[in-house]
């Protein structure tokens, strides 16, 4: 069992450090909007779902799945504490891709309506759960 939790461990901090050196060589190469969707993904989702929770077009089982999600997010307890740099909101990521995929492939006008972060992340979020590209 402790080698397992050792090998999850070794591979999320080489999903930080790679997310990390996104972030970094986007700057470097100076193309901040790129690395600010990068580092803005999560927090520009946790206020899309807060946006579609306050909508009433929202289908209830979608509204449901975001209604679950939210909390989830602002608790500082998981698999990795959300306090710890960059690993801490890769599990929070790979979640709210999840739900984002499912809610965005019924509601794409819904999801394009009420995204905050930059174009470039919601045609990426979009072209990913098979919905509407702009």
């Amino acid at each position: 069992m402790l080698r397992s939790v050792s090998q999850l461990l070794y591979l999320l901090l080489g999903f930080a450090a790679l997310y990390v050196f996104v972030v970094v060589a986007f700057v470097i190469a100076g193309r901040r909007e790129a690395a600010r969707a990068v580092a803005g993904f999560v927090p520009d989702c946790v206020v899309l779902f807060s946006r579609l929770l306050r909508d009433k077009r929202l289908p209830r089982g979608d509204k449901f799945l975001v209604a679950a999600l939210v909390p989830y997010l602002a608790m500082p307890f998981d698999l990795i504490p959300d306090f710890v740099p960059v690993a801490g909101q890769l599990d929070d990521a790979v979640l709210v891709a999840l739900v984002l995929r499912r809610v965005a492939r019924r509601n794409t006008p819904l999801i394009r309506e009420h995204w905050p972060g930059p174009e470039s992340s919601l045609n990426l979020v979009l072209g990913k759960a098979g919905g509407v590209r702009s």
